[in-house]
């Protein structure tokens, strides 16, 4: 007689009740498992037992912190924590949207007016302190044939306030690393448009007048090539220099 058969015995000898009859109660032991043709059948006794034992990695977690990860730190690469959660505090603000110093302001030679990347820094270290804000990646470094690429977002005070990619071009391959800081910067610069820093700079009315007053057109002779063109450059600088020479 298997051993199987021999605790079912048992189990019926001592459920019985005093009539002869097998009594409706549970029997003592319960059946686990039986093994037929190679197979396995599972009882509703180690079901229970497998539900207690349940490791934590398979139980999902708690609705609301998918975003959180690394011992409850906001994984930025895809959070967008505290969008729009409310506004910064009125000081903050006026800094932010302090009217842009004209002396602040370059231009390029075809003309594009541009604040220096270091300029939004000392902004935002003015209006958040050192450490209250940062630039936080959201993708992988793009690099292609000729630009490098990456997705960035600001996050002030905690908060998610910007998201933008930065670009900028590269001739030589050892140029990428420079190239992949310049990106940052790009990012900054565009990221910081949504909390209104230097919003003149994209303002068309702002742009002409800034041009008639601060800056001056001038043709230029490009030395290797003897070509001319005009270009732009400041009332208050030098004369353009080489590759290009003022007529």
């Amino acid at each position: 007689m298997s051993l199987a058969s021999r605790l079912l015995r048992v189990a019926a000898r001592t459920n019985r009740g005093s009539t002869g009859l097998t009594s409706p109660r549970r029997l003592l032991f319960p059946i686990h498992t039986q093994r037929n043709a190679g197979y396995t059948t599972e009882t509703p006794a180690d079901a229970v037992k497998k539900e207690e034992f349940k490791v934590a990695s398979e139980i999902p977690p708690p609705s609301g912190i998918a975003d959180q990860i690394n011992d409850g730190k906001t994984d930025w690469s895809k959070s967008y924590h505290g969008l729009s959660e409310q506004a910064f505090a009125k000081e903050v603000a006026e800094v932010l949207m302090a009217p842009v110093e004209p002396l602040d302001v370059e231009i390029k030679p075809d003309g594009l007016i541009y604040l220096p990347e270091i300029k939004y820094r000392r902004i935002l270290n003015k209006a958040f302190g050192p450490g209250g804000w940062g630039l936080a990646p959201r993708t992988e470094t793009n690099v292609g044939p000729k630009v490098v690429s990456r997705e960035y977002a600001l996050v002030c005070q905690g908060r998610l306030v910007a998201i933008a990619r930065g670009e900028q071009e590269y001739f030589d391959p050892s140029g990428i690393p420079t190239a992949t800081e310049s990106c940052k910067s790009n990012a900054l610069m565009r990221c910081c448009k949504d909390l209104g820093v230097a919003s003149e700079l994209w303002d068309p009315r702002f742009i002409r007048e800034f041009k008639a007053k601060y800056c001056v057109e001038v043709f230029a002779e490009h030395v290797p090539t003897k070509k001319k063109k005009k270009l732009w450059r400041r009332k208050d600088q030098p004369k353009l220099g080489y590759p290009y020479q003022e007529s």
